[in-house]
Order: structure tokens, then C-alpha cells, then sequence
């Protein structure tokens, strides 16, 4: 499997719209040779390497090694163009939470008649990206936005050992 190899060097909700372009063709496409349920898994299985891979891209980019700040400092390509406002609710060394109250990736998605598998190209990759940019950093996160919430909760913690789970 390929890794993900340049920084990306447009915003990520444009990256994220090209993606989608394609990945959606490719559903559409799956779903009538496969069915939905087993469309949706192979896009979802796709979508979670690409986010390991990545997480493993920017994790390599960190000068002085992964922290919980040099996650925090990435944040910035989701961001980019307003793609999302966000409401801080915690950060220190081993914590980062704060609450989505827009996402224009789910907008995007919507748009596009690809709210079925909206989950599956972004949400789905947070927890993955996570897996491969640092092993002791874990998402917990209870809701999106993509999936009917009125807001989407981020609860990063950074672990001082890296974990097996």
C-alpha cells in the first residue's frame, strides 16, 4: 500500500472535495457490482490507510519529535478557509478538547450527494490519523456533526507511554 508522500499544499477541505470526486465515482461504481454494505467497507478501509499513512507523514515532519502541542499546531490545514469553527475546551501537555460547531466538510458532502459515506471520508479518518502520526495519542469522541449532532466533540489525550489499543 502506498503512503501519502507531500504535505498538501492546498487546504484540506480542497484536498478533501478532489478526494471526494473520485471516491464517490468509485462508490457509486462498487455499489452496483458489490452492494452498499460492502461499497462503504472498501471505501472505508481505503480511506482509514490513507489516514494512517498521512498521520505518518506529518508525524515525520514534527522537528522536534510528536507532542501533543506539534498535533495541536497541525490543526491548522483542517481549519484553513473556515472549513470549521471550533470552541477550545482544554489544552495542556497531555490534553487537547474542543467542540466543532461547524463543519463545512459535512456541508461539502451534502452538496455533493455524498452524505451516505460522509462519515467515511473524513470523520472516519480522524481516530486512524491519530494511530499513525503518534501510537500514545487517542481520540474519544462521541458525536459529529456529519451524523445529525449539533456538534462534533474532540477529546485528544496524549499519553506518556504508547498503548497497545
Amino acid at each position: 500500500m502506498s503512503e501519502t508522500k507531500a504535505v498538501p499544499m492546498i487546504p484540506m477541505i480542497q484536498r478533501r472535495r478532489i478526494e471526494a470526486e473520485i471516491l464517490g465515482e468509485v462508490y457509486r461504481a462498487a455499489i452496483a457490482l458489490v452492494g452498499a454494505d460492502t461499497a462503504q467497507q472498501i471505501i472505508g478501509n481505503a480511506v482509514r490507510a490513507s489516514a494512517v499513512a498521512q498521520g505518518r507523514h506529518f508525524a515525520a515532519q514534527a522537528r522536534d519529535g510528536t507532542t501533543l502541542a506539534s498535533f495541536a499546531d497541525i490543526q491548522k490545514h483542517w481549519t484553513a478557509e473556515n472549513a470549521l469553527e471550533i470552541v477550545p475546551e482544554r489544552r495542556d501537555e497531555t490534553h487537547f478538547e474542543f467542540r466543532v460547531t461547524r463543519c463545512r466538510y459535512a456541508e461539502m458532502y451534502k452538496d455533493m450527494g455524498l452524505e451516505e459515506i460522509g462519515q467515511l471520508l473524513s470523520c472516519n479518518r480522524d481516530r486512524t490519523f491519530c494511530e499513525g502520526y503518534d501510537s500514545r495519542l487517542k481520540l474519544t469522541r462521541t458525536q459529529t456533526i456529519m451524523s445529525g449532532a449539533a456538534y462534533c466533540d474532540f477529546k485528544f489525550r496524549f499519553n506518556a507511554e504508547p498503548t497497545s489499543d
